[in-house]
């Protein structure tokens, strides 16, 4: 069995961002990523501007400005947010407000809370202010021709405002990853139909199509294929054609009605089997062929184990950053937290565990107590899991690997 991050490495390795680009708008591209560098064409902010409501003055007119001898302008201008303002003309103040263009000649804003204007049209400082005091400058945040978000870049609410910020309408993106996606077994039953004896519900195909959606992926669903070779291999062939990745969940072990890798190795070739890991041993990876043998033309292949636990991990340590990866982001791991463990576990698994915890209210985390890769609810109730070595016992108050499931689904 191949260790977690030689596996994730060989998956990554493997990974290349899919052809094809689409121009869609800004206000459209949340999620999506980047396929080209945006550019800035301007400076932000493109002027000077007050960053207080006050007034625009001459720091040379305001020297000697004192409580017993203050200084008294006329203010010559009005300059609210969005209009132009006019030269400062010597030996007088504009009134600006936040956002607003500074005029020319003045060289600093003094707050308005430090300014006394009467009702005649004038303003007294009783306080010399130092030059450049509440100027944001131009070109302060961004300057024109600079990189603002580089290609690879999925695309968050604060990067939509910031593209929009030098004008950018719309934006070229990677087209979206297309997944195909079906479940194995014989005992599945979709949730509405009733449970006949010997019979689950189909809760992965729930936990994995609202995933790839986080994902941004173009998925489609073949729904639950029988338990036959000849039926897994035709469902293969069918996602091959038009897709990117395969997606499959059960029949990866193996059991005598676990057709999955034999029907990938008939239709392609599997390069990895069994990771590990617990929960989610049983994970395979390879392609399947979309043509003729050995013209070269493939979509990738996961097979994802069925227990929903396994199948919720692996999805998000293995599935995700490949996914990612596909899309042309490059940085896909997750941050990893240092905690403490307020719980003991006396002996450590030969695999590299990974156990639902969530956080308490001192801090530290507990676990679920049964980490059984069939108990769903483990997935509710935590925040994230525990990377926890092979063979390492976990004593109370030792600082472990935590990786918050907010990071694992962004």
């Amino acid at each position: 069995m191949l260790a977690t991050a030689e596996a994730l490495e060989i998956l990554l390795a493997a990974a290349r961002r899919v052809p094809g680009i689409e121009t869609i708008d800004t206000l459209d591209a949340l999620g999506r990523v980047l396929a080209t560098d945006v550019v800035s064409p301007l400076d932000v902010p493109p002027m000077h501007t007050s960053s207080m409501d006050g007034y625009a003055v001459r720091a040379a007119d305001l020297a000697g400005a004192s409580e017993g001898a203050p200084v008294v302008l006329p203010v010559s201008q009005r300059v609210p947010a969005g209009h132009v303002a006019g030269p400062l003309a010597a030996g007088t103040a504009a009134r600006v407000f936040t956002g607003a263009t500074v005029p020319p000649g003045a060289d600093t804003i003094v707050m308005q809370e430090m300014a006394n204007a009467s009702a005649d049209g004038h303003v007294a400082f009783a306080q010399a202010p130092a030059s450049g005091e509440w100027i944001t400058r131009q070109g302060a945040d961004i300057r024109q021709g600079s990189v603002i978000l580089p290609a690879g870049t999925r695309l968050t609410p604060q990067a939509l405002g910031l593209a929009a910020s030098v004008g950018c309408a719309a934006l070229e993106v990677v087209r979206k990853t297309r997944v195909a996606v079906f479940f194995t077994g014989d005992e599945l039953t979709m949730p509405g139909e009733p449970l006949r004896p010997g019979a689950i519900y189909n809760s992965n195909r729930f936990t994995l199509r609202a995933l790839l959606a986080k994902l941004g992926c173009d998925v489609t669903d073949l729904g639950i294929v029988p338990d036959r070779l000849d039926a897994t291999r035709d469902a293969l062939r069918q996602a091959a054609r038009d897709h990117d990745l395969i997606l499959t969940c059960g029949g990866v072990s193996v059991g005598e009605e676990d057709h999955v890798k034999p029907a990938v190795e008939a239709q392609g070739r599997i390069a990895m089997w069994q990771i590990a890991m617990k929960p989610g041993k049983p994970l395979a990876f390879g392609a399947v062929r979309r043509g003729e043998p050995g013209d070269g033309d493939e979509a990738f292949f996961i097979g994802l184990p069925g227990n929903p636990v396994s199948s919720f991990c692996t999805f998000l340590l293995f599935v995700r950053p490949f996914i990612l990866r596909l899309a042309g982001v490059e940085s896909v791991a997750p941050r990893v937290h240092s905690m403490r463990a307020d719980f003991s576990q006396k002996k450590g698994d030969r695999r590299n565990e990974f156990l639902r915890a969530r956080v308490n209210e001192a801090g530290g985390l507990d676990v679920f107590e049964n980490q059984s890769s069939a108990v769903l609810t483990s997935t509710v109730w935590g925040d994230g899991l525990i990377d926890n070595p092979p063979n390492h016992a976990i004593i109370a108050g030792e600082i472990v690997r935590f990786i918050p499931f907010s990071e694992l689904m962004r």
